[in-house]
């Protein structure tokens, strides 16, 4: 069907996608395992289910039913079966005193990949994060919150019920770290470490527990710990995991890595710097080395996680990538002969799969991007999830010596019927990072540094028309927009209204080096904003680009990059803002969750240097601001928290200034449930096109003809 006949991709659309998580492979490679979580309108809720791909052709076979939440499936090492994550309603043989009753926390789960009933493997009252098979197929190691002074199994369920059963909501606590992006942090838990050892018979639910960290001080991380924080050795005996070594834990702690002989119980800590921060420990094959990641934040907080290899024999560790200037992304993965590792990184607004190979120190890009976000590879059959600014997630195969295989096509259907806008990626001259030399006679003007703009076209766009141009600020700072598809903020379904989509990756962004991304620190607003209007004035020079109907929105970062515009750039330049979970006054951001960054990013604490605050903080410039904003937030954001965005829109009714808030009490730092997605999508075009000058002036006609012809009459 011609585009021209097609329909467009609309909010309604992007909840109907099937989301495919990352792929786990069977140990012949032969065929993968997922989730696929489907959203639903009508209830505003999603559910999960487990999915069987094949990786020779042939269509998928759904594992499980719909369930909350069916999550981090995993094969077994023997290939009998796959663990995963659920809530489950307990039924039949296993469940004991539960029958009937659903799962209070997420459980382990054990079913066979020919299908049947899916049976959980052991009742563990704090629930089950994140976990991974040892070798041997008949045990696992996972993670489990756990108050750190009890002992046992019992003591922790007889806590937990207490807990539960408990009346007052108080959150007490001494911890610095208490918070993180939306959620408070289970009060008085910690993460640990539990090896689970399955029975022989197979019997349902009579799986033994312990807490290998029970007594020793050791944590996970606080911040999400899962699977990339440890590993298994390769012949079961040891477990390596990341740790914060620091008494008084933080988000910007500084992790050691540690080993765990399973069998004794005994931890020897093996590579430590108070330097250095290390995550992301991976057994290489044969056990006697370990790939990790490792950041210097002694020399800069904004440092690169590079690859590091920890030698058994030498007792050593050393980074392998210091002089490739990239950012390292988990999962690593070892090739099988033990010379190189796999991993995502970021490349000029792409996000490849590489090879880096040890012993030549090289990077290779294996799987190109698009994006790819989860990847694994067993007996030489690699599996890739990725998507891009054109497609959802989808799932491929790369077998040696043929052509990459896709091994499903959950949303070809539904998408095949909508247009899609053309993706364009420009290089503009945009800020100069460094300061400028001394002038003297006869010398001009240095140039700018290159920034990178993807432009998203509506569909049928036709350029001897007049187009109105829409600014996607990205929030991080140092992330990026990329090659990628978002379902928060989503180019295709901008581009379907009309709109000129518009994404720089602004000075400080990710995937461009170190230095461009270090050179915010201490200034920002200054770069980023310079290349916001470079890649405006950029626009404008275009027939089709209509000077008049130009809007800029962002989120997080890019919510604070909006404010900070309405507060430097003169009123008229942008039609309007849309600022959602915007940074807004750097001192009362100090009740966010990231606190112990602040000083790092802005150059001081505000205590000690008030004005170096300010000079960064868009509410000092608020006498200034004058273009209408609209402005979103959620109350259970805490990396923004939402007093932010409520003083900005106070701020601005005080001034007198068009304004418009859009407030989730049920709500985080993202909007998360279809029906608040539609509202947010819906108040989001609706405020543009009442500020859209066109529109107005159709408007105003339209009202004139009308009146002229009751005159008539």
């Amino acid at each position: 069907m011609p585009d021209k006949q097609k329909k467009t991709i609309d909010i309604e659309v992007l909840w109907q996608i099937e989301r495919i998580g990352s792929p786990s492979l069977a140990p012949d490679g032969a065929q993968a395992v997922a989730a696929v979580t489907r959203y639903s309108m009508d209830e505003n809720k999603g559910a999960s289910s487990l999915w069987l791909m094949s990786s020779l052709g042939g269509a998928p076979r759904r594992l499980t039913a719909c369930g909350d939440k069916d999550a981090h499936p995993r094969w077994s090492p023997h290939g009998d079966r796959i663990a995963f994550t659920a809530r489950r309603l307990q039924v039949g043989v296993g469940a004991g005193d539960q029958e009937g009753r659903k799962d209070e926390e997420a459980q382990l789960y054990l079913i066979a990949p020919d299908g049947g009933e899916a049976q959980r493997a052991a009742v563990v009252a704090t629930g089950v994060e994140d976990f991974r098979w040892c070798p041997d197929g008949r045990s696992l190691v996972f993670v489990s919150w756990v108050w750190p002074e009890l002992k046992g199994a019992k003591a922790q369920a007889t806590r937990m019920k207490a807990w539960k059963a408990r009346k007052e909501s108080g959150y007490a606590t001494s911890e610095a770290q208490y918070r993180h992006w939306d959620h408070n942090l289970p009060m008085g838990r910690v993460a640990h470490l539990h090896l689970m050892s399955l029975p022989r018979d197979g019997a349902a639910g009579s799986a033994k527990v312990r807490d290998l960290f029970e007594a020793t001080g050791y944590e996970l991380t606080r911040a999400e710990p899962d699977a990339n924080c440890f590993d298994i050795s390769p012949d079961g005996r040891r477990v390596v995991f990341a740790f914060d070594p620091a008494p008084t834990k933080k988000q910007d702690g500084r992790h050691a890595l540690a080993e765990l002989e399973l069998k004794s119980g005994r931890v020897k800590v093996i590579a430590k710097d108070p330097a250095w921060d290390f995550g992301a420990p991976r057994y290489s094959p044969g056990g006697e080395r370990i790939a990790f990641t490792a950041s210097h934040q002694a020399l800069k907080h904004t440092m690169p996680s590079q690859l590091a290899v920890w030698d058994r024999e030498s007792g050593q560790w050393q980074v392998e990538s210091a002089e490739w200037d990239h950012e390292v992304h988990a999962p690593l993965l070892w090739e099988d002969d033990g010379q190189a590792v796999l991993f995502a990184a970021e490349q000029r607004g792409h996000r490849h799969l590489w090879r880096f190979e040890l012993g030549a120190r090289r990077a290779e890009v294996a799987v190109p991007g698009g994006w790819v976000a989860g990847f694994d590879k067993a007996a030489g059959t690699l599996v890739t999830q990725a998507h891009s600014a054109t497609h959802p997630e989808r799932l491929v195969a790369h077998l040696p010596g043929r052509a990459p295989l896709r091994m499903e096509s959950f949303n070809d259907t539904l998408l095949g019927h909508r247009a899609s806008g053309r993706v364009e990626e420009q290089w503009i001259a945009g800020a100069a990072a460094a300061p400028p030399a001394k002038k003297t006679k006869g010398t001009e003007a240095a140039a700018g540094d290159p920034v990178q703009l993807w432009l998203v076209y509506p569909p049928g766009f036709d350029a001897k028309k007049k187009y109105p141009i829409l600014h996607l600020i990205h929030g991080g700072p140092h992330t990026s927009f990329g090659d990628a598809w978002h379902y928060r903020w989503n180019a295709q379904v901008f581009a379907a209204q009309g709109y000129v989509v518009a994404m720089v990756n602004y000075h400080g962004s990710s995937s461009y080096g170190h230095a461009f991304l270090d050179s915010i620190t201490h200034r920002w607003g200054e770069l980023e904003l310079q290349d916001v209007e470079a890649a405006t004035d950029w626009l404008l020079t275009h027939p089709w680009a209509d000077a008049k109907r130009v809007f800029a929105t962002g989120g997080s970062y890019g919510g604070f990059m909006v404010a900070w515009m309405n507060g430097h750039v003169p009123a008229g330049r942008y039609a309007a803002y849309v600022c959602h979970a915007g940074c807004f006054d750097w001192v009362g951001m100090f009740a966010d969750d990231a606190w112990a960054w602040h000083a790092k990013e802005l150059g001081a604490w505000y205590w000690d240097d008030m004005a170096q605050v300010h000079r960064q903080s868009p509410h000092a410039h608020a006498q200034h601001m004058r273009t209408p904003t609209l402005v979103i937030h959620g109350a259970l954001d805490y990396r923004v928290p939402d007093a932010q965005g409520l003083a900005y829109y106070n701020t601005l009714k005080a001034r007198g200034v068009d304004a418009r808030l859009l407030w989730f009490p049920d709500e985080n730092h993202w909007i998360l449930k279809p029906r608040n997605s539609k509202l947010w999508y819906g108040e989001f075009f609706d405020w543009l096109k009442r500020h859209d000058p066109a529109l107005a002036k159709s408007k105003s006609t339209s009202g004139a003809n009308k009146g002229a012809r009751r005159a008539k009459k």
